[in-house]
């Protein structure tokens, strides 16, 4: 089981790009099912939120090992995917983070650290 994911976390479509976002958008999901089928990543989701004031307007979670998702982000089509939904989308952001076995693991670094 993933110990590890990628959140990917965007706003809105800049105002009159909606149609390429949602182009970019579709890309992005057969990317990530292509991942899960080459073994690249376990599993992925997608959420849309609804309307509820805020810049987080939806998110896909990638889950699998550390390295593997390290290495997706230095693939040529990764990075062309995420160039044109920064060109088109307003707020996107990449971040890694811990899930199941990880946060323990996690946690106890940090704990660690701060001399506990």
């Amino acid at each position: 089981m993933a110990d590890n994911v990628l959140f990917i976390g965007w706003n809105r479509p800049l105002s009159g790009q909606e149609l390429k976002a949602i182009e970019l958008f579709g890309k992005a999901q057969e990317y990530f099912a292509r991942l899960q089928s080459e073994g690249k990543i376990e599993s992925f989701e997608t959420v849309i939120l609804t309307a509820h004031g805020g810049d987080l307007n939806g998110f896909s979670l990638l889950r699998g090992e550390a390295q593997k998702l390290f290495d997706i982000q230095n693939e040529e089509e990764w990075l062309d995917i995420l160039t044109g939904v920064n060109i088109h989308v307003e707020g996107v952001g990449v971040v890694p983070g811990y899930i199941g076995g990880g946060i323990p693991a996690y946690m106890a670094r940090r704990v660690r650290i701060l001399g506990g």
